[in-house]
């Protein structure tokens, strides 16, 4: 599992604020939260303005401060391609993202053949928005597939499902899954997956959002994930996915996680997991599956025992 935090982002208001002031420090501090991360998403948005330029002053800092290798996430393309004159290594960068309008493919695809790097794919355009179906969302996959198959870089990207917020479209939760099981048995030659994870927790209760964003990354895991771009200041969510990956389960939740994460695998059915409905954790996991699965309503309450 490659671990991309997120807790540099434009969205939030002191992140932007540091920013617009250039404030080394305060990067320095969001840079040492993401310890153990193996990329920090620089999410800078359209990077115009007071902004323009500042990835050419943070990429320098990541470096120079830390062992994360560098996602480059902004919707200014020529933002996106001046950084890479103050990146050591640029071979080893993320660009997030593409999608599947013409201009922005050819672009996009045209920079990793220059620069070597990896790309973010999000199954969508701007005409059709986010296909609200699984197949929608594959079929735009395919057509970014064939273009880097032609440019030899297929091996260089991370499909995108597109996570939405659970509050918003209850359902969308099991699309993206599905849409993410579809990726990795649809193509001959296997394909990398990738999830903003904490879109879907978005809008949610603050108290619920770990528990959405812990258990859907489970299903997730399950579903053939390979990449994550996660708040990198919680650690037992981190923990899970290494728990995951090396099988070791270190008490009854954790069993319960792997088993839910081979459902997952084996298109199996929640209805046939079994867990100890007088432990209150294990039910709250099971009760956020089965919103997540779309087989109960969300509401804020759901996961009250």
């Amino acid at each position: 599992m490659i671990f991309i935090g997120e807790n540099i982002h434009v969205i939030s208001k002191n992140v932007r604020e540091a920013l617009l002031r250039r404030d080394e420090g305060f990067v320095k501090k969001l840079l040492n939260i993401q310890n153990g991360m193996d990329f920090a998403d620089l999410n800078v948005g359209p990077a115009r303005g007071d902004l323009s330029g500042i990835l050419s002053w943070i990429c320098p800092i990541v470096e120079e401060n830390s062992d994360l290798k560098i996602c480059l996430d902004t919707t200014n393309f020529d933002e996106m391609r001046t950084a890479f004159e103050f990146i050591k290594s640029p071979e080893k960068v993320i660009l997030n993202s593409t999608t599947g309008d013409n201009l922005k493919l050819e672009q996009m695809s045209d920079l990793v053949c220059e620069k070597g790097c990896n790309l973010i794919a999000l199954t969508m355009t701007k005409e059709e928005g986010i296909p609200k179906s699984c197949d929608g969302r594959i079929e735009i996959a395919f057509k970014i597939y064939e273009k880097c198959l032609e440019k030899n870089i297929a091996d260089k990207v991370y499909f995108d499902p597109l996570v939405l917020p659970l509050s918003a479209d209850q359902s969308q939760a099991k699309e993206s899954l599905d849409t993410l099981k579809m990726l990795k048995e649809a193509f001959e030659t296997p394909v990398k997956t990738v999830i903003g994870l904490s879109n879907i927790s978005n809008g949610a209760s603050e108290k619920l959002r770990r528990l959405i964003n812990r258990v859907y990354a489970v299903l997730a895991f399950g579903a053939g994930l390979d990449a994550v771009i996660m708040d990198a200041a919680d650690c037992e969510l981190k923990r899970i996915f290494k728990m995951l990956e090396e099988q070791k389960p270190q008490n009854d939740s954790d069993n319960l996680y792997l088993n839910l994460s081979e459902m997952m695998k084996n298109f199996g059915d929640l209805e046939d997991i079994k867990y100890d409905k007088k432990d209150c954790k294990q039910v709250e996991i099971i009760k956020t599956c089965e919103v997540l699965l779309n087989k109960k309503i969300y509401s804020d309450s759901f996961a009250q025992v």
